[in-house]
């Protein structure tokens, strides 16, 4: 009787430990994200999982990608913000991490922080470059899965069969932002694919 007992707890037990497990893993993204800076933007339509927003000019920190998971790149951007800069500057992290296609080659970005940005950011060294991301209004598809190419092109696929079916015409290449550690789950992971549309589209 002892045993069966057990036997029907089992399903119980198991539910619990999951759910004390998934408790301090919630906390740490919700916390490491609230206090994370976030690039701006204004919310304009949305469309269940697809948004239109207005983005002001972005100062970004720039590198080619060269490995397919970014690892070299991510280090090269991460160097910067912790010193690797002409002024030996720490510049607060950000969210997201950026990659677009460019000129043939994959890059990452860090978007830099408004007071950063305002004040004029340190030059960097080596690889790293910095540029502007123009103003304009993007729509925005909101994915989970990982940094993968294959995961890109699915969710680039899927914005731009919206945008066709919207008859909204795309004036740039997918960008692709990352809002969330490496260690986090993936089916947690907050990834965006984003468009540069018309700033007229609706």
């Amino acid at each position: 009787m002892v045993s069966n007992v057990v036997l029907r707890m089992k399903p119980f037990i198991y539910i619990l430990f999951a759910a004390l497990l998934a408790l301090p893993i919630l906390w740490l993204l919700r916390n490491s994200r609230a206090r994370t800076e976030t690039a701006p933007f204004k919310r304009v339509h949305s469309y269940g999982a697809i948004e239109l927003r207005d983005y002001p000019a972005l100062t970004l920190a720039t590198t080619p990608m060269r490995d397919s998971r970014g690892s070299e790149a991510f280090g090269r951007l991460f160097g910067f913000i912790t010193g690797k800069n002409a002024a030996s500057e720490k510049i607060p992290m950000t969210t997201p991490v950026l990659i677009q296609p460019a000129h043939g080659e994959r890059m990452m970005s860090f978007v830099l922080p408004q007071a950063v940005a305002q004040k004029g950011a340190p030059q960097p060294s080596g690889d790293v470059r910095l540029r502007t991301l123009e103003p304009g209004r993007y729509a925005v598809l909101r994915f989970k899965g990982n940094i993968g190419v294959q995961n890109q092109n699915q969710a680039a696929a899927e914005l731009n069969a919206w945008l066709l079916s919207h008859h909204i015409a795309a004036q740039s290449e997918p960008l692709f932002a990352y809002y969330d550690p490496p260690w986090t789950p993936l089916f947690l992971r907050r990834n965006e694919v984003m468009v540069r549309v018309p700033a007229t589209a609706q």
